[in-house]
C-alpha cells in the first residue's frame, strides 16, 4: 500500500482524501497557495508545502510547483481530487514520468474523454447512444449555422474541451446562435485553451442520470448504480440524489451495463461517471465522462457503503476489484447539497469572513466541508464550500431530514445558497419526484 499520497487539492474534497488516508494509514501531504496558507486542508494532512500565490494559474494550476511538492514530500501517488487539474492529461503524463503514482485513469483515456467531440466518436463506436449533434469541431458560424439547421432548433452550444457549464450555452434559433457563437468560442479559448465547438440537439424536459462506475486493471469493472443530478442552475448542479426516483428496475439495469460497457471499450480503470441525459419516454443519450472523482460522490457512497477514496487508492496500486456486479446493492436514499457562498437571487459569488459557523446534528446527515468560524472565503476560488449529504430509509424521510437540516444550519458572515436550497428541497414538484433539469426555472 502506498506511505504517502500527496493531495493535489484544496478545500473539501482535500478534507475528504485526507479522512480516507488516514483511515488506512496512509501519510498525507497537502499543497496550499497564499490565500490557502492558514486553510483547514493545511492542518489536517501530515504536512503541508507552499505552491505559489493565491490564483489557481499560479498554484493549484501549476503542474511543476505540485510534482516539486510531491517529490520533496517523497510521495507516493497524487490524488488530483475535482476540478483543477484532476482531468489533466499532461498531469497524469508528469506524475507518470517521475514514477508519480497518479490516482486516476491513463494519460491517454483522459485526453480522449476530456475532448468531448472525440467522447462521442468513442461511445458512438462502443455502440452507446449519443444525443443527436455533430461529431466533428464546427469549423466557423456558417458551420454551426449549418449543423443547427439539419438538427434542428433548440439546439445547445458546446466547447469540446469545456466542464461546468463554461462555454454551453442553449440556443433557440439561428439568430441567438449567431450571437452566442464567437463569445463562447473565446470563452473556451480562455478557460480550457481550446475554442473549439460542436451541437448537440436539447433534449427538452430532461434528466440528468449519472452513473458511477469503478474498473480496475485488470478487467474487471461494475457499475454502481445511478444519481439524480437534474437540479442545476447555469448547468451546474445544485442538488444530487441517489437512487434516482425516476429510474425504473428495467432502466437501471439497462443504462448501468451500458456505462459499464463503455468503460471497458475505452479501457478505462479506477472510478469515474458517464454521464446521460434521459427523456421523458426514459430514452438515454450518453452527454459525457468524468475521468475523475465527482463532488456528488457521497451519494454513491451512503447507498451502497463503499468509500470510493478507498477504492481509487486501491485500483491505483494494482489491486483487483473485491467484489462483483452481484455483490453490489443499494440501502436507503441519499440527497447532497452543495452550500455556495453566493447570493441567492443573483447567484453572485459572496466572499468575506465567516463569522459565525455551526452545523445541524442530526441523525443521517454527513457534513463535507473545509470551513470553520473565522475562516476566509476568497474570490479566488469556485464559491461551493460545503456539501450536506442526508440519508433516510427512504426518500420521503430523506426529504423530511434535509429540509430539517438546512433549517438549523447557521453560517454568518457570508451570503449562501441555503435559502434557495430549502424552497427547492420544501417545492411540491421536488417532493412528488417532477425534476428536469428545467427545475429551477420552473419552480422557484
Amino acid at each position: 500500500m502506498f506511505t504517502k499520497v500527496l493531495i493535489a487539492n484544496r478545500g473539501e474534497i482535500a478534507m475528504r482524501i485526507i479522512r480516507t488516508c488516514s483511515r488506512l494509514g496512509i501519510k498525507t501531504a497537502a499543497v496550499y497557495s497564499e490565500a490557502d496558507r492558514d486553510a483547514l486542508h493545511t492542518k489536517a494532512a501530515t504536512e503541508a508545502y507552499y505552491i505559489g500565490k493565491s490564483r489557481v494559474s499560479e498554484s493549484y494550476l501549476n503542474i511543476e510547483r505540485i510534482i516539486e511538492a510531491a517529490k520533496k514530500a517523497n510521495a507516493d501517488a497524487i490524488h488530483p481530487g475535482y476540478g483543477l487539474l484532476s482531468e489533466n492529461s499532461r498531469f497524469a503524463q508528469r506524475c507518470k514520468e517521475e514514477n508519480i503514482v497518479f490516482i486516476g485513469p491513463s494519460p491517454a483515456v483522459i485526453a480522449k474523454m476530456g475532448s468531448k467531440i472525440e467522447a462521442r466518436k468513442a461511445m458512438e463506436e462502443a455502440g452507446v447512444p449519443v444525443v443527436p449533434g455533430v461529431s466533428e469541431s464546427l469549423g466557423d458560424i456558417q458551420a454551426a449555422c449549418l449543423a443547427a439547421s439539419e438538427i434542428g432548433y433548440p439546439v445547445m452550444l458546446k466547447a469540446s474541451a469545456g466542464g461546468g457549464g463554461i462555454g454551453m450555452q442553449l440556443v433557440p434559433n439561428e439568430e441567438a446562435l449567431i450571437k452566442a457563437y464567437e463569445g463562447n468560442k473565446k470563452r473556451a479559448a480562455d478557460f480550457f485553451g481550446d475554442g473549439s465547438m460542436y451541437i448537440e440537439k436539447v433534449i427538452e424536459h430532461a434528466r440528468h442520470i449519472e452513473i458511477q462506475i469503478l474498473a480496475d486493471h485488470h478487467g474487471h469493472a461494475v457499475h454502481l448504480f445511478e444519481r439524480d443530478c437534474s437540479v442545476q442552475r447555469r448547468h451546474q448542479k445544485v442538488i444530487e440524489e441517489a437512487p434516482s426516483s425516476f429510474v425504473d428496475d428495467e432502466l437501471r439495469m439497462k443504462i448501468g451495463e451500458t456505462a459499464v460497457k463503455a468503460a471497458k471499450a475505452i479501457g478505462y480503470a479506477n472510478a469515474g461517471t458517464i454521464e446521460f441525459l434521459v427523456d421523458e419516454n426514459k430514452n438515454f443519450y450518453f452527454l459525457e465522462m468524468n475521468t475523475r472523482l465527482q463532488v456528488e460522490h457521497p451519494v454513491t457512497e451512503e447507498i451502497t457503503g463503499l468509500d470510493l477514496v478507498e477504492q481509487q487508492i486501491r485500483v491505483a496500486e494494482g489491486q483487483t476489484l473485491k467484489f462483483a456486479q452481484q455483490d453490489i446493492s443499494r440501502n436507503g436514499h441519499a440527497i447532497e447539497v452543495r452550500i455556495y457562498a453566493e447570493d441567492p437571487k443573483t447567484f453572485y459569488p459572496s466572499p468575506g469572513t465567516i463569522t459565525a459557523f455551526s452545523l445541524p446534528a442530526q441523525k443521517g446527515v454527513r457534513h463535507e466541508c473545509a470551513v470553520a468560524a473565522g475562516s476566509a472565503v476568497t474570490p479566488f476560488y469556485d464559491p461551493m464550500i460545503a456539501k450536506m449529504i442526508v440519508k433516510g430509509q427512504n426518500r420521503e424521510e430523506a426529504i423530511e431530514r434535509l429540509k430539517e437540516a438546512l433549517r438549523d444550519y447557521r453560517i454568518e458572515g457570508i451570503k449562501t445558497n441555503i435559502p434557495l436550497l430549502l424552497q427547492a428541497a420544501s417545492s411540491e414538484a421536488f417532493k412528488k419526484g417532477d425534476v428536469t433539469t428545467d427545475f429551477l426555472k420552473n419552480n422557484l
